[in-house]
């Protein structure tokens, strides 16, 4: 009599195997000599040098509901770089260089095909940051997720000389905001996007084309979170803080730069709010005030420099805007829009 095997229980281990080799192959362009070992060890090794002094710098994060969308559409050629991008911009406003990256994706049946689609655009990304996508973990995890439904998470470490670290405790009143564009939604505010359009019964709205947009309303949405370090690295030692705009908008993300007792204040005016923003907010009747806290609205990150080093700082950043300056905080808010 034949005994129970582990794939009639739902995981197949020679799939899982497959998997591993692709991921190998796709994976492998982005060490440099000093990774050691990666993708099938153990874990994932790395020679650090070239620094005196350094600090380490980590984050980690999923790309949030916007998967589901590329779930309905069945479109995950632009989830990787999310997720290497999301991480990798949360620990580049230090002034950190982005040094290896791991990711982990589980599904309750794997998918070999959308598994080396979303990695293939984790080595896309973290080869365009000279990051080195070092390891991780696929999990066939049968029963955990309904339907199609998966989960994708990353992790980042970078590095910086203590001496060069950017120092926000610098920032004070008086000093000018610089803007980078977003090209859209990035990586939040989803479940209200969802919520507006009713995608998670019908996400056919996704495929409409959009005169408006110049696309559909889902090429638009999925559109990739880009990468900053090789906009934001000639400026390091120019600026006295940068903030990533993730979610909670300006208005939750540029304090966590801010010393106490500073304020930002921005002229909404001076920067162009992408087309889908406009889109959601007539379609949804959401307030201005609740998107600005939902979402970035046009800008990807914010930096702080003295007043006298904005031409130097604008000539370094051809797509940076003045978009307001901070000010003594007077308690109407650490954030006035």
């Amino acid at each position: 009599m034949t005994g129970l095997t582990y794939q009639q229980a739902g995981v197949n281990l020679e799939s899982s195997q497959d998997v591993k080799r692709r991921i190998r192959d796709i994976v492998t362009p982005t060490h440099g000599p000093e990774v050691l070992a990666g993708v099938g060890a153990f874990g994932a090794m790395y020679s650090f040098a070239g620094y005196e002094d350094p600090v380490l710098v980590a984050s980690t994060d999923p790309v949030g509901t916007k998967l589901k969308l590329a779930v309905m559409t069945g479109r995950f050629e632009g989830i990787g770089e999310d997720l290497v991008n999301a991480c990798v911009n949360d620990v580049i406003v230090c002034g950190a260089k982005p040094i290896l990256f791991l990711d982990y994706i589980n599904m309750s049946v794997l998918r070999p095909d959308v598994v080396t689609t979303l990695v293939a655009g984790m080595a896309k990304a973290c080869a365009e940051v000279g990051c080195a996508l070092i390891g991780g973990e696929t999990a066939e995890m049968p029963g955990v997720f309904a339907d199609d439904n998966f989960d994708v998470s990353g992790f980042v470490l970078g590095a910086v000389e203590r001496s060069e670290m950017v120092d926000t405790s610098k920032i004070a009143s008086g000093d000018v905001l610089i803007g980078l564009p977003s090209n859209g939604l990035h990586t939040n505010g989803y479940s209200l996007v969802r919520y507006i359009y009713g995608l998670d019964t019908d996400p056919s709205p996704l495929e409409e084309y959009r005169p408006e947009l110049g696309e559909t309303l889902g090429d638009a949405l999925l559109r990739p979170h880009p990468p900053y370090y090789n906009q934001l690295a000639p400026v390091f030692g120019m600026v006295k803080g940068i903030a990533h705009i993730t979610g909670g908008g300006l208005i939750e993300n540029v304090p966590r730069m801010l010393p106490d007792g500073v304020s930002a204040r921005f002229d909404t005016s001076s920067w162009p709010v992408p087309r889908i923003f406009t889109e959601i907010q007539e379609d949804g009747g959401i307030s201005r005030d609740e998107m600005y806290r939902v979402f970035n609205m046009g800008l990807g990150m914010v930096l702080v420099c003295d007043r006298e080093r904005v031409p130097e700082v604008l000539s370094a950043l051809p797509d940076g805007l003045v978009v307001g300056e901070t000010a003594s905080d007077t308690g109407e808010g650490r954030v006035i829009l």
